[in-house]
Order: structure tokens, then sequence, then C-alpha cells
């Protein structure tokens, strides 16, 4: 058996250890899916080290510079949070000057949410990083392993 080598505190990694007995577990999608999940996570703090970026922050970065003026709302539905964790989240993003507040046009008692320029060079410069990442990452697969992996996880997640 061969055990990963140790790449630093990972509290969630699920490493293989030598002498255990995994029985059918690795048989479990879940399982399977989790594992793969830590070693992404994994590769994705690797490129945003010293940003403070989670990948929920990176989200929210990306889908306000694709849609300036969403709402809070719509950022939380689009991130699979609550209310109050959209608000936090943009607390965050706008408490370190990435993103701001403005009065929405179409209607003065509603605000919309942008990324600041400085907002916009981080995203700019963290994009080119987790993209390089990504491809270190999937370069065990083949590029139509890669395009069918991700078109079978889009479909579990539909």
């Amino acid at each position: 058996m061969r055990r990963v080598p140790a790449r630093g505190p990972r509290p969630s990694s699920i490493a293989r250890v030598d002498g255990i007995d995994y029985l059918d577990l690795e048989q479990h999608l879940g399982y399977a899916l989790r594992r793969a999940q830590v070693a992404a996570f994994d590769a994705f703090h690797r490129a945003t080290a010293g940003a403070g970026i989670t990948p929920p922050r990176f989200t929210a970065l990306i889908i306000l510079q694709a849609n300036p003026g969403i709402s809070q709302s719509t950022l939380g539905d689009v991130l699979g949070t609550a209310r109050s964790g959209a608000m936090l989240l943009t607390d965050w993003l706008a408490g370190r000057g990435l993103a701001e507040r403005r009065n929405r046009p179409d209607d003065a008692r509603a605000w919309g949410l942008y990324l600041t320029p400085k907002g916009e060079r981080l995203l700019d410069t963290l994009r080119r990083r987790v993209r390089a990442q990504d491809r270190r990452f999937a370069a065990r697969l083949a590029r139509p392993e890669r395009r069918e992996l991700l078109r079978l996880l889009g479909k579990l997640a539909a």
C-alpha cells in the first residue's frame, strides 16, 4: 500500500494508512468524492496561500465580477448559504476593500454588490494561480478524462 506523503497540517485529510483494511470503503462514491475533494481543496489552498481566501470567498469574488450589482440575497442563493451567511461574507469582502455595496439604480431602497479595483486585482491574480494549480492537480487525467469527469460531476450535482 502506498502512503500519502505529509504536506503539512490537513485536519480534514483522508490519507491512506499502511496496514489498515478499508474493506469496500473505496467503492462508496461519497468516500471517493470526499477524498478527491480534500485533495482539490489542498491544491486550492496552495494556490491561494497567504490571501485569506476560502473556496466560498473565491466563488463570491468570481460571481461579483461576472454579475456586477448582484444582490446579497442572490449571492447567498448562488453560494447555497443563508441570508446571514451572505451578509457575513459581504461584510468580510467589504471590510478588506475587495467589494462594496452601492445603491441600485432600479430600486433606491436596495443596493448591489460590486468588486472594487483592489478586488479585481486580487481576483485576477488568484484566478491565474488557481487555474495553474488546477492544471497541475488534474495533470493525472488525460484531457478527455477531465472533460468526462466534469460532465459526470455536473450530472451528480444537478
